[in-house]
This record gives C-alpha cells, sequence and structure tokens, in this order.
C-alpha cells in the first residue's frame, strides 16, 4: 500500500497545475473578468450594466486598462445590503437569470463576525465546482513538501464543517457553505471524506462531536480541517474519552491541519499540548464568497488563486476610502492587481461566478509579495478599534495577545475587545479567555505595551482621547457558551475580535452570570 501511494504521490507532481505561474497576475484576471461578463451579458444585473460594452473594450482597445475603467464607469460598488435589496433579493424568490444565468439553487448562511442577522450569500453551481477545484490545487500543493510519506494520501480526511442536511424552503436549499460543498463532494473523494454524509448531515453541533468522537477509533486520519476552536475541542474530547496522551495516539498518521477565518496564533499553544509531533499548517481563505487563496509550502502568506471563477479588486484601506466606522464611501478608489503595492492594507472587492459583482467582502489584506500575488488578512473593514484615531487592526490584536502569551507562559484561545465611553473620552475592554492562572493586571499592562510598540497610532492615542484599558480574564467556555446562546455554534462560525458596543451590556452580563453560576 506504501508502493501505491508513493506512486501516487509522484503522479500529483506530474499533473499539477501550473498555469498560474505562467501567465502575469493582470492576464489571468483580465481573462478571468472577460469570461464573468461573457456568461452574465444576458442577465438582468449584466444588461443593467452594459456588459456588452465592457467586453468591447476587452476586444478592441489596446489601452490596458481601458476594459476596467469602463467596469468601474459601469457597475457601482456594492454592499452586502446594497447588492441584496437591488438585485439578490429577486433570487430568493426563485427568480431566473437575475446575476448568475439560470436559477439560483443553494444560498450560504454567513453572519461572519459582523452582522447579528444571517446574510444570504447565492452559491452557484459554477462556484462549487471552483471551490472544489481550488480544493484539489491546495491537495496538490502538499507533494512540494518533502517529508510527508506516500502513504499519508491514502488516509482519510476529517471536515469539521457545517451540517450537510440544508433548510429548503420549497425554492432554495440553505446552509453553512461548508455544508452545502460537503453535500456535493466529488464522487472520487467521498472514500476519503470523513465523518461521512450520515454523521455530517447532523444539525445539532454537540450531537455531531459525540459521533465523532465515538467513531474516532475506526478512523485512520491524515488530515484535518475547520475553525482552529472547534478542532481543538474535539481533539480533546476525543483524547478525554480515550484516556489518551495525545491525539497521535489514535491517529498516528495525522500530519496536516487546514484551518482558516481567524488567526491561528491564539490556538497554536493548546493545539501542540494536543500532539506527539508537530503538524503542518495550512491556512485558507475560504469565505462564503469563494475560495480566494492559500498557503503555499515555505510560506507565511497564502496565494491568491487568479483563474477559478473570481475578479479582484483592490480599495486602499484608508480614510478617503472608509469612514470611521469601517463604512465604504460610495466612490472609492479602486485598483487591478498590476496596480497594488506591496505592504499596504487594501479591503477587499470581488465578481463572481456566482453572481456578486464589485462586491465588498468585508476582509482587508496586506501584499507580502506582489510577484507571487501573496497576501496576509489583517483584519476586517468593521473590525478594528479607532474611537479617536488609534486605528487598531485585528492584526494588531493578535500579535500583542499572542506575545503575552508567549512571554506568560499561558494559553490564550480566545479574546474580544470592545471600545466604550470614558467620561467624554474613550477606553478598551478587554475579555482574554485563558483556562490558566492569569493576572488581568498584569496582561493589561503587557497588551497596552505591546500595542503601543505594534501601532503608533495607538502609542499616540494612549497618550492622548484613549484614557484607559480594561482587562477581565474570563474561562474559555464563557465565549462557547455565548455562541450557542446566540445559535452561532459549530461550523465556519468563530468569535468575534472587535464587539460591538450594542452587545457590550449583554455581554458583560453573559459573563457575570456564567461567573455566579
Amino acid at each position: 500500500m506504501a508502493i501505491i501511494g508513493t506512486l501516487l504521490k509522484r503522479g500529483i507532481k506530474l499533473r499539477k497545475m501550473i498555469e498560474q505561474e505562467r501567465v502575469r497576475p493582470y492576464e489571468l484576471q483580465r481573462d478571468e473578468l472577460a469570461a464573468l461578463l461573457d456568461k452574465a451579458k444576458k442577465t438582468a444585473f449584466g444588461k443593467t450594466y452594459g456588459f456588452e460594452e465592457i467586453l468591447h473594450e476587452i476586444t478592441y482597445n489596446r489601452d490596458p486598462h481601458a476594459f476596467y475603467k469602463k467596469y468601474k464607469e459601469n457597475v457601482p460598488v456594492f454592499t452586502y445590503n446594497k447588492i441584496f435589496q437591488q438585485w439578490w433579493h429577486k433570487t430568493l424568490q426563485g427568480k431566473k437569470n437575475i446575476c448568475w444565468p439560470g436559477k439560483i439553487k443553494y444560498f450560504a448562511l454567513s453572519s461572519g463576525t459582523s452582522e447579528s442577522s444571517s446574510k444570504h450569500i447565492p452559491v452557484t453551481k459554477a462556484m462549487i465546482k471552483a471551490i472544489h477545484k481550488t480544493s484539489v490545487r491546495e491537495i496538490l500543493s502538499l507533494a512540494d513538501y518533502p517529508d510527508l510519506p506516500g502513504k499519508l494520501f491514502q488516509t482519510g480526511m476529517l471536515a469539521l464543517g457545517g451540517s450537510t442536511h440544508l433548510n429548503y424552503n420549497g425554492t432554495y436549499f440553505e446552509g453553512d457553505l461548508s455544508g452545502i460543498n460537503a453535500s456535493r463532494i466529488p464522487f472520487w473523494f467521498q472514500h476519503f471524506y470523513k465523518p461521512g454524509f450520515e454523521i455530517a448531515s447532523i444539525a445539532d453541533w454537540n450531537t455531531k462531536l459525540e459521533e465523532i468522537v465515538e467513531q474516532a477509533p475506526k478512523w485512520n486520519i491524515g488530515f484535518i480541517a475547520g475553525v482552529p476552536a472547534w478542532i481543538q475541542i474535539l481533539m480533546e474530547k476525543i483524547i478525554d474519552r480515550y484516556q489518551l496522551k495525545t491525539i497521535h495516539d489514535i491517529w498516528p498518521n495525522l500530519a496536516v491541519y487546514t484551518h482558516g477565518g481567524v488567526s491561528f496564533e491564539p490556538y497554536r499553544k493548546g493545539f501542540e499540548k494536543l500532539l506527539a509531533h508537530p503538524l503542518i499548517y495550512i491556512e485558507t481563505y475560504l469565505a462564503s464568497e469563494g475560495f480566494i487563496a492559500y498557503q503555499l509550502p515555505g510560506r507565511n502568506s497564502m496565494r491568491m488563486v487568479l483563474n477559478n471563477g473570481m475578479f479582484y479588486e483592490f480599495v486602499p484601506f484608508n480614510e478617503q476610502n472608509f469612514g470611521p466606522d469601517g463604512e465604504m464611501v460610495d466612490n472609492p478608489e479602486t485598483l487591478m492587481i498590476d496596480q497594488i503595492e506591496e505592504g499596504k492594507e487594501y479591503a477587499l472587492l470581488l465578481s463572481t461566478c456566482a453572481g456578486a459583482w464589485r462586491y465588498l467582502i468585508g476582509d482587508v489584506i496586506k501584499f507580502i509579495d506582489k510577484k507571487a500575488c501573496e497576501i496576509v488578512i489583517t483584519g476586517r473593514t468593521k473590525h478594528f478599534l479607532s474611537l479617536c484615531g488609534e486605528h487598531l487592526s485585528v492584526d494588531n490584536m493578535n500579535k500583542a495577545v499572542q506575545q503575552v502569551a508567549e512571554e506568560q507562559g499561558i494559553d490564550i484561545r480566545e479574546f474580544t475587545v470592545v471600545g466604550i465611553p470614558h467620561g467624554t473620552l474613550f477606553a478598551h475592554h478587554w475579555f482574554i479567555g485563558t483556562d490558566d492562572e492569569a493576572d488581568p493586571r498584569l496582561l493589561r499592562e503587557k497588551i497596552d505595551e505591546k500595542l503601543k510598540i505594534l501601532n503608533d497610532d495607538y502609542r499616540v492615542e494612549r497618550a492622548a482621547a484613549l484614557k484607559d484599558v480594561y482587562v477581565d480574564v474570563v474561562p474559555t467556555e464563557v465565549f462557547y457558551q455565548w455562541m450557542e446562546h446566540k445559535g452561532k455554534i459549530g461550523g465556519q462560525t468563530k468569535f468575534p475580535r472587535v464587539m460591538k458596543r450594542q452587545q457590550y451590556a449583554e455581554w458583560e452580563a453573559f459573563v457575570k452570570n456564567f461567573a455566579n453560576n
């Protein structure tokens, strides 16, 4: 069997897709937009915004950016609320050919970490196919890891996601994107997929975890994928149930963990306690709107996928394009991929094969390598604190918390921070989730100290309008019970790093009630 696995690995290397490495990013993205426009030119959206005119510019105008100028001129930028109210609500009613040809059969329910109510993101057959294609590319990239044994490619992949049992209202199916994808995985992959369709269809999250724990000894798992918090909880349950030292006692071939959605660093220390030997960690950028990027061997950043159903635009994340509350202005500056600069932050706009057009996804990214189109996610347009000009990003927060946790020798899995009034000025209130002994006063001092080093604007405002910092240390379980209380447990859900002020009083009361019980 090991020989078969080795041959499979060698075959993967021979079949590796290399088109993205051979063509300039500008050309890939130009052709991608042309394909999207051509496919959707007969839709109501395409007719309204002159897709035929834009395609004419691509075909006949020698100016390399003429088509993009026409695209920006014809098509406005959209937030979720704007495109839903004007266009997507029609697809929920079962109408055809609105933003993409045909009828939309699936909708991913996504509240992300910024909205309290669920968003309905259209998921087309073309998008499902594109996500599967990028997933295969990610698997193929494993052949570039020199130390992976061939037999690894015969093991199972455990994907811990939302339920594959989708809600159907007579017009469309709705559910977690991971559940939609799992319900339509290619037949050749079904042999490797765990926990299997029966368990994956369970809607109750705790019941699903218990079933996976029960079946765990029967599986030979080499890959795991899912949100860090839920994967860590699952591994702890398995170790506790079978009285193991590490997860490798039951899954000795486990070698690869694919994660995304939140920074992995706060979880790394806790993960490593559960392992007998290190894993290969692969970060992915899989949103409800599409599979955007994934990490390659030996890199700390992710490469964007440029030729698989998505066209990207980049909005400089600055005060000219975004207000203090993170709302994008009506006519922001937008750039193509060949116009960006390394080291600068951009909000991301998507045009996709699911009928999103110039759509603000809400993430903020930074290019680490322009030539290779490698990025890191630094935060969300609305997930940063700037009450008085401190411009504190989620990336700043993650790094500060990670550094403090390492220095203090504690495991901080979760945290959130909220900006609050302090007299006529402002303060930050942190809630640090750890099950280790920790001094709130020391954490306050250290986090504040790290942020002053990481962010000059924060340092300046700490001497001016940002008058104080508060820190409460709470058990990790509080965060998970809060998500369950809000009906957001499991799947792709994760706790917001920046909490909305309108939830602050309810969250404080929830924390106090947990402590009293």
